[in-house]
């Protein structure tokens, strides 16, 4: 898979038939970080989630257990985190 192929799959991720399905990257990170917020019992935000899932896309990928659609969800967790750290 060539880089512009996985940049133009996370873009329909993350701003395609997923956001239809699950609403905005934002609004469903925050509801993530709720919830491993009072699982935790201490402070998550939207953008950790986006950091944090990305770390598990990297641990993936680095074990050998990644394929292309880790690299595509890497990209989107990364674009979605850019966007929510911006509008901090």
């Amino acid at each position: 898979m060539k880089r512009a192929e996985i940049l133009d799959e996370a873009k329909k991720c993350v701003c395609g038939q997923r956001e239809q399905e699950y609403g905005s990257p934002e609004d469903n990170f925050k509801a993530i970080a709720g919830m491993w917020s009072e699982y935790k019992g201490c402070t998550f935000s939207a953008l950790d989630v986006a950091m944090m899932m990305a770390l598990l896309k990297i641990v993936r990928i680095r074990s050998g257990g990644g394929s292309g659609d880790s690299f595509v969800d890497l990209a989107g967790y990364a674009a979605c985190g850019g966007e929510i750290a911006i509008r901090v």
